[in-house]
């Protein structure tokens, strides 16, 4: 009997493609019901995109919101990693944070920004920090909750060798929760993605997508409210497909045989 828990291949990228055209059909459908200029077609956004990623306006507010998720993601997964390896060591200090995080993560992302805006002022600090406490909670949790399960067996095993503490976070629970980990910076970065547009949206500082998406939508260019939306979503799967699925390939490599 197959064990087979995954799709491989060619039959993992079509399904890719049949979602994509499945999402596709329902916008078609949905433009053909409502008035051109309260939902437009499929073509018209496609060529509109295609003519926005070749202007320079539209490159500066991609790399504004790549700065921005790539600081805020970044200091999350140092931060989120790192409490919850030392929480697999100091058990009373992995309950307090995770109980921190189970109540503060309950609270949007969004609503930390007028906070933020007033101590931090206008500028890129605060939609970074938003953005870093959007996925540290899933970061620090995945792991918190992965050296849990690690097997008391090898914890045993290391601490009679005279393993330090140092030495059971590096070669006993780091290696324990690499599957979970890669999936909780999965999570994580969804969780930084939708916190930096809606930022970006809600702020209206500087360049970035969240900033175009709601100009687009001030001035009621429907055409342009679905080219960034579309935008977005492409440029979400890309960094989640291309950059961290290779990265969980290579990392569990083992599984993939």
């Amino acid at each position: 009997m197959s064990t087979q828990s995954r799709l491989l291949g060619y039959r993992k990228k079509l399904a890719m493609l049949l979602a994509i055209v499945f999402i596709f059909l329902l916008w078609q459908i949905a433009a053909w019901s409502l008035p051109d200029f309260l939902m437009p077609g499929v073509l018209p956004v496609l060529g509109r995109l295609w003519q926005e990623v070749q202007t320079p306006e539209f490159r500066t507010a991609l790399w504004g919101s790549l700065t921005r998720l790539g600081g805020g993601y970044a200091a999350a997964m140092l931060f989120g990693i790192g409490f919850g390896l030392v929480g697999a060591v100091l058990f009373f200090f992995r309950e307090v944070l995770k109980s921190a995080i189970i109540i503060l993560q309950s609270i949007p992302s969004i609503a930390w920004v007028p906070l933020f805006l007033i101590l931090m002022g206008f500028g890129n600090l605060p939609i970074m920090v938003v953005v870093a406490l959007a996925a540290f909670f899933p970061a620090a949790l995945s792991v918190m909750n992965a050296t849990e399960s690690v097997q008391q067996v090898h914890v045993s095993a290391a601490r009679v060798m005279g393993a330090t503490r140092w030495d059971m976070l590096k070669r006993v629970y780091l290696p324990a929760v690499m599957p979970e980990l890669i999936t909780g910076a999965q999570l994580a970065f969804g969780n930084a993605w939708r916190a930096l547009i809606s930022a970006e949206m809600l702020i209206g500082f500087g360049k970035g997508l969240g900033r175009t998406l709601a100009y687009a939508g001030e001035t009621a260019d429907m055409v342009g409210v679905m080219t960034n939306i579309l935008a977005i979503a492409i440029l979400a799967a890309l960094i989640d497909q291309v950059v961290l699925e290779n990265l969980k390939h290579r990392v569990l490599r083992y599984q993939y045989v």
